[in-house]
């Protein structure tokens, strides 16, 4: 309901700026409990880290924004992947 009335009410910048905030305390607590193996997640949640920079260069690509899988995968893990891997994959 609060979403129909803002799209309405053409507050769709505000929606954005909404959920962008959302997505970036999403990307943080994901880069802070690195703990937090992957495969547990897409066991639990039905996707992953690697989900997330995926859907972010599907995003960027929409927009006409070209972003490598390296690039969009260290927006999203806060780090090289690879590096990552070595320090927190187990």
């Amino acid at each position: 309901m609060v979403l129909i009335l803002l799209r309405e009410n053409k507050m769709s910048n505000e929606l954005n700026k909404i959920e962008a905030a959302v997505f970036r305390r999403v990307i943080n607590h994901f880069k802070e409990n690195t703990e937090v193996q992957n495969i547990d997640v897409m066991e639990t949640a039905g996707f992953c880290r690697n989900c997330l920079s995926r859907w972010y260069r599907e995003e960027a690509k929409d927009l006409g924004i070209e972003i490598t899988e390296d690039a969009s995968k260290e927006i999203i893990y806060g780090m090289p992947y690879k590096e990552w891997k070595e320090k927190f994959q187990k």
